[in-house]
């Protein structure tokens, strides 16, 4: 346990410790729009922003208590925002960037905003529409420097003159209302993406972040000298700790990529020793390796599976022979090093949390050097629960739990949790927060197991379950981790519940089933007919084999159909953390899913 004379600090105040501590020491780092460079700010002026900040939403009437949305894309001007809010003792509200507007709309009402960020003009014009049905809203703060001839609408700069000029004349103002913020007050108001039903609104405590920073601070070790590349959303809760408060905190330099789509080009830039990411992008680093791999000579294909086969016995073993350390400096020569490179080439560890990461997967980048520490918690734990670390680490679990944090397994193999990381409720619904909090235990609704360490493993969440009609158990999500780990599938959704046998619906890489195409000599064709081809079901039927044939008959996929495009947050069908909204698939692709279940296999294709 951390006794740390910080537990019973608010956010700000330890936020404030740091600024005195590091001042002109870099803090962010930030893509220049207007210029090719990445521009410095220093924790002396993140302080000042921050301050500057609060008083400017205190000359707009925000106290204690209020609520203040966040609608932004990661930049530095989103924790100016937060920070500012939490000086004030208020409770910041992050929305995702990607919200549809009705779902903006929906936590505008149901937290009763009355001041909002955006990020952009682009952005507030995007959501004139939730706006306009949310009149209790009175300004709006855009981050970017656009003039607005809405008096409601106002610019952060502009804000922070407001409360630069308010500072002048009330020296002690700020340290008044941060020193009136205690650990039990409100720091936030998360609402939870969810796979199905409306969002509920989380309530974390100041309390509840400087718990679980201290708990993993135990557990993984920043230091000033490390350099994290921020790019999951803020709004995330997983980033919102452990790549902003936690790297924070212990002094590092975070850099905020400029987008998803630019994150390959900032890493090679930032070159970044440390972050946080979810499974997701970890598949696609692999997928695009073996992509490589599989479109070179076959004489670099040898050498890369010699490579990984040395680099799994170098890494798993306790003493390695002198051979064994020969082989491992050729092949980090000849093939490790270069994969780190793409990785920026300084990178200590990634954190990866917010969905299962297969052990496949974790074992694969281990041997290449690229270490990935699996966690796990949920946002209504603030969010880590438990851990792997760099001295100990196991594939295929999550981790020891954090020594702030108990966790037990209920008869029915739920995980249950409790702490002082465990969320205060969920914002006005009592009847959710009673349906998952019981004697100050915390349902979260995953299943999973201990094994003889205290590791903790993840084997599926409750409610997805597949219980067949012959009554068997099956866990959707390991069988989908083993189907992933082929490059040839991007995206795959497992069915089957109350049906006699599994099915699949499989999406997949297409430009890895294009090249294997030629090399088969399939003449050229469109995307459509190359899914429905015989060739093409034949080869996936083969590969999905290959990747299943060590599970039980009845895990066995009986039959699948092949979709022409990835799921998206566009369409509905993923959550903004990238999970799977398995309803809404399914009722997307509900007369595909009976045609499995009449007519059996074939080459099925579709939109």
């Amino acid at each position: 346990m951390d006794h740390s004379p910080e537990a019973s600090l608010n956010l700000i105040q330890i936020f404030r410790s740091r600024v005195r501590q590091y001042g002109a020491r870099r803090a962010l780092l930030f893509r220049d729009p207007q210029a090719p460079r990445w521009r410095t700010i220093d924790w002396t002026a993140w302080g000042e922003a921050a301050c500057h900040t609060a008083l400017g939403l205190y000359s707009l009437g925000v106290r204690k208590g209020a609520v203040v949305g966040i609608l932004s894309e990661n930049r530095p001007e989103w924790t100016f925002a937060d920070l500012g809010i939490l000086s004030l003792g208020a409770a910041s509200v992050p929305i995702y960037p990607t919200s549809s507007c009705q779902d903006i709309l929906y936590i505008l009402q149901n937290a009763e905003i009355e001041i909002l960020f955006v990020s952009s003009s682009e952005q507030l014009q995007r959501i004139q529409p939730a706006l306009k049905d949310h009149p209790d809203l009175r300004h709006v703060i855009v981050f970017e420097p656009e003039a607005s001839e809405n008096p409601a609408v106002l610019t952060l700069a502009g804000l922070i003159e407001r409360g630069r000029r308010l500072g002048l004349n009330n020296d002690n103002l700020y340290d008044g209302f941060v020193d009136a913020v205690s650990a039990s007050d409100l720091a936030t108001l998360i609402y939870t993406s969810g796979t199905t039903g409306p969002p509920k609104g989380v309530m974390l405590t100041h309390g509840n972040f400087v718990q679980n920073y201290l708990g993993a601070r135990e557990r993984i070790r920043i230091g000033e000298s490390d350099v994290a590349l921020s790019f999951l959303p803020l709004s995330h809760v997983f980033e919102r700790l452990a790549g902003y408060y936690f790297m924070a905190f212990s002094g590092a330099v975070i850099a905020y990529a400029r987008n998803m789509q630019s994150v390959p080009e900032d890493i090679l830039e930032v070159r970044p020793t440390v972050g946080a990411a979810v499974p997701r992008f970890y598949e696609k680093i692999h997928a695009k390796i073996m992509e490589r791999v599989t479109a070179g000579p076959t004489t670099a294909r040898l050498i890369f599976h010699w490579a990984l086969r040395v680099g799994r016995r170098y890494r798993e073993s306790s003493r390695p022979s002198i051979f064994s350390r020969i082989e491992f400096k050729l092949a980090e020569c000849l093939v490790f090093k270069k994969i780190r490179a793409s990785l920026g080439g300084k990178l200590r560890f990634f954190i990866s949390g917010g969905a299962p990461l297969s052990a496949e997967l974790g074992r694969f980048f281990y041997a290449c050097g690229v270490l990935i520490l699996e966690g796990y918690g949920l946002t209504e734990t603030s969010p880590v629960i438990s851990v792997n670390t760099p001295e100990q680490i196991r594939f295929g679990t999550v981790g020891q739990a954090l020594s702030n944090v108990e966790v037990k397994i209920a008869e029915d193999g739920e995980i249950l949790t409790r702490g002082p990381c465990v969320m205060a409720g969920y914002y006005r619904n009592p009847e959710a927060t009673s349906a998952c909090m019981k004697e100050g235990w915390f349902f979260t609704g995953d299943i999973g197991e201990f094994d003889r360490d205290g590791f903790l493993k993840i084997t599926d969440r409750k409610k997805d379950l597949i219980i067949t009609s012959g009554g068997k158990n099956i866990s959707p999500q390991n069988i989908e981790n083993l189907i992933l780990a082929d490059p040839l599938f991007s995206q795959a959704v497992i069915l089957g519940d109350k049906r006699n046998y599994l099915v699949a619906l499989i999406v997949p890489n297409k430009n890895e089933l294009c090249r294997e195409a030629r090399t088969a000599g399939l003449p050229e064709m469109s995307w459509t007919s190359l899914l429905a081809s015989p060739e093409v079901a034949g080869l996936m039927e083969k590969r999905l084999r290959q990747r299943t044939h060590d599970l039980a008959a009845y895990e066995q996929i009986k039959y699948f159909a092949l979709l022409e495009r990835e799921f998206t947050q566009e369409a509905g069908e993923l959550t903004p953390t990238l999970k799977v909204k398995r309803k809404v698939v399914c009722e997307k692709h509900r007369d595909l899913i009976e045609s499995l279940y009449q007519k059996g296999p074939g080459p099925k294709a579709s939109g």
